[in-house]
């Protein structure tokens, strides 16, 4: 089956290509990738020393807010926004309640009492607030991964932070192996398939054809990067301090707006938790 040939659900957009338009109320896909990184950092950082679950419950809100309405979301990241992290946020407050010293809490009542082990309120408070608290930065840190590229961040930081090109894109070139070494192990895998390599069951005949496919995905490995190394070499990567873009990821006015609104909102969270 060829590529024009795939059903529209199993085609890859080329990362390299610009970015759809989801049209004018999806705005977190048209921000600079930057903004939406130096917007969230703050609140980000208040949630590393935050011991009130207000701070991180108002802030998840916020973020999952700006998600639902900014970004053009699938139905797999909804499922895991809406229905996943609040399963994993409730698992992981129960877990770290029970591990919660209970001799700092055990001035709260008692909620549940097992021979002599006591779980008391208060260690459930600290479990889920360090819960929220993990949640709230997980949340905030999608606005921008859900919302932006790698290459337009790697174009973002050479562009406007003037990180080295040299750097960025030799790093972005490595991170783009990743899936390239995924289909050249699907690609071995098969063949080994047809091959009838695949014959046995059990861990021993997992960890040889786990074996088997070492040799061929490093061979292929070598062969692509000689060809990322001659494609670069070719367009003169390095001759020169600066290299001209194709694509331009420009820091707008509304990027500064987006930054400062986020932070002016993450201070009256602030100011409204201090008070109440």
């Amino acid at each position: 089956m060829t590529r024009a040939t795939l059903p529209p659900h199993r085609l890859a957009r080329d990362p390299y290509s610009d970015a759809p338009d989801h049209g004018p109320i999806r705005f977190l896909h048209r921000l600079n990738p930057l903004a939406k990184i130096a917007g969230p950092l703050p609140a980000m950082a208040l949630l590393i020393f935050s011991s009130a679950p207000g701070i991180p419950l108002a802030l998840i809100a916020l973020a999952l807010a700006l998600l639902l309405v900014g970004a053009h979301l699938s139905g797999r990241a909804l499922l895991g926004l809406f229905v996943l992290l609040p399963l994993a946020t409730v698992v992981l407050s129960l877990s770290l309640g029970l591990w919660t010293d209970a001799s700092r809490v055990d001035d709260t009542p008692v909620l549940l009492q097992i021979g002599d082990y006591r779980l008391y309120a208060g260690a459930l408070l600290v479990g889920a607030t360090t819960a929220l608290r993990l949640a709230g930065i997980l949340t905030l840190s999608l606005v921008a991964g859900l919302t932006s590229t790698g290459p337009d961040l790697v174009r973002a930081l050479v562009q406007q932070l003037h990180v080295p090109y040299r750097v960025g894109y030799t790093a972005l070139a490595a991170y783009r192996f990743v899936p390239r070494f995924g289909h050249e192990l699907d690609v071995i895998r098969q063949a080994h398939r047809v091959r009838g390599m695949t014959a046995g069951r059990g861990p021993i005949a997992a960890l040889r054809r786990g074996l088997g496919t070492v040799v061929p995905l490093l061979a292929g490995g070598i062969r692509h990067a000689e060809r990322v190394a001659l494609a670069m070499d070719s367009r003169a990567f390095g001759a020169s301090p600066t290299r001209t873009e194709r694509h331009l990821v420009p820091f707008r006015a509304r990027d500064w707006v987006f930054m400062i609104a986020f932070w002016l909102i993450t201070a009256l969270i602030v100011v409204v938790a201090i008070l109440l």
